[in-house]
């Protein structure tokens, strides 16, 4: 019995300093690091299999949800988006419809902008693009919007929600929610816009 105390003792000891070592000295200069801070023991031993938060103290838990997304993490991104997108996946797609049973692709985004920011989003596509700062492909940053269509002169006829790292989280017929790439060939061809939601 003694034993068992002393190696989850030494067990945690060594997660902890992995932990701090990994922990990069910028984070207590970012957003991140001003939010609700979640205990890495806490989590350890909760039992949970997959960590619900995401945050700068626990870089287990962000580089897992991070890894779920496809991006590479480095702490400056909108914890809050990630999450919420994470809690999305895998819904399926529904035409017209906006909840986690089902949702189209502006549903999913309208949801998403008015949970973790609290912005009301125009319910179309199209609508969506003409309300939103335009930005260059190349300047996107993490929650702004990409626009896609068929062709010039064709109308805009899907939206997502981009990530980083050239990924986009988007509700898609064939699949519902999910991350994609912007260089695959269907949306590279397709990609039209971007645009940045005044928050």
């Amino acid at each position: 019995m003694k034993n068992s105390i002393l190696y989850c003792l030494a067990a945690a000891s060594m997660v902890l300093s992995f932990f701090f070592e990994k922990n990069p000295a910028a984070n207590s200069a970012s957003p991140l690091a001003t939010t609700q801070q979640a205990s890495l023991l806490s989590t350890l031993f909760s039992g949970e299999e997959e960590p619900r938060l995401l945050t700068a103290s626990d870089s287990v838990a962000y580089d897992k949800v991070a890894h779920r997304l496809g991006i590479e993490a480095s702490y400056t991104e909108d914890k809050s988006l990630l999450e919420t997108v994470v809690s999305w996946l895998g819904t399926p797609y529904r035409y017209g419809s906006n909840s986690k049973s089902g949702t189209d692709c502006s549903g999913f985004v309208t949801r998403v902008f008015k949970e973790v920011y609290g912005v009301t989003l125009q319910r179309s596509s199209r609508s969506m693009f003409t309300s939103v700062k335009h930005v260059q492909k190349d300047e996107m940053q993490t929650g702004d919007l990409v626009f896609f269509r068929r062709g010039p002169g064709q109308p805009i006829y899907h939206v997502g929600i981009y990530l980083k790292d050239g990924k986009f989280a988007h509700s898609a017929c064939g699949g519902g929610v999910m991350v994609s790439s912007l260089n695959q060939a269907y949306y590279s061809r397709n990609f039209y816009a971007a645009g940045r939601v005044e928050r």
